[in-house]
């Protein structure tokens, strides 16, 4: 079975403010995110997109909410949910778009709270769990560094992006060993 790519939280409005000083430059998260979803898309593998939405707002619009900008458009057939809270599986339909005993990958923005959340969700759901370093940002500087260390002694893999292979063996096939 293909993994899963989980892409979360890749929209930004104009008022969002910038990355910390000595923390990831976004356009650097977004190269390694784009050459994922690339390899992702070439492969076959579903790729399901995660947006915030708040209480009330139109899920159901084709465009991201409120102004928001996708850093990378969904294709058509692609998935896109909407979350209320940090755990993207909570409430939003998600549970029912990743197959089960699928390994997951996930990459996205707000590292310390969203990816952080939905990582150790898919945990607890019994799904391999696959954080890329280089394609998770936060906007204060060194939480990333931090979140990849607490994540991966919940028992999540972190890996290099260029080790990361959507061929269906394992997102990290020449990973599984490096934690």
């Amino acid at each position: 079975m293909a993994p899963v790519l989980l892409l979360l939280d890749l929209s930004m409005t104009p008022s969002d403010p910038a990355p910390a000083p000595g923390g990831p430059a976004l356009s650097s998260v977004s190269a390694v995110i784009g050459d994922l979803l690339r390899r992702a898309r070439t492969a076959g593998a579903v790729v399901i997109h995660v947006r915030e939405a708040a209480a009330g707002e139109d899920t159901g619009a084709a465009e991201p909410p409120g102004g928001h900008e996708p850093l990378l458009r969904p294709l058509d057939g692609e998935p896109v949910v909407h979350r209320t809270r940090p755990n993207a599986f909570a409430g939003s339909g998600l549970a029912g778009l990743v197959p089960v005993g699928a390994e997951v990958v996930v990459a996205g923005m707000h590292s310390e709270s969203v990816v952080r959340a939905t990582a150790l969700a898919a945990l607890d759901r019994g799904h391999r769990v696959v954080l890329v370093r280089g394609a998770h940002a936060s906007l204060r500087a060194g939480v990333p560094r931090e979140i990849e260390a607490t994540l991966r002694a919940a028992g999540v893999v972190v890996a290099a992006p260029e080790t990361v292979t959507f061929d269906g063996n394992g997102a990290a096939g020449s990973a599984r060993g490096a934690r």
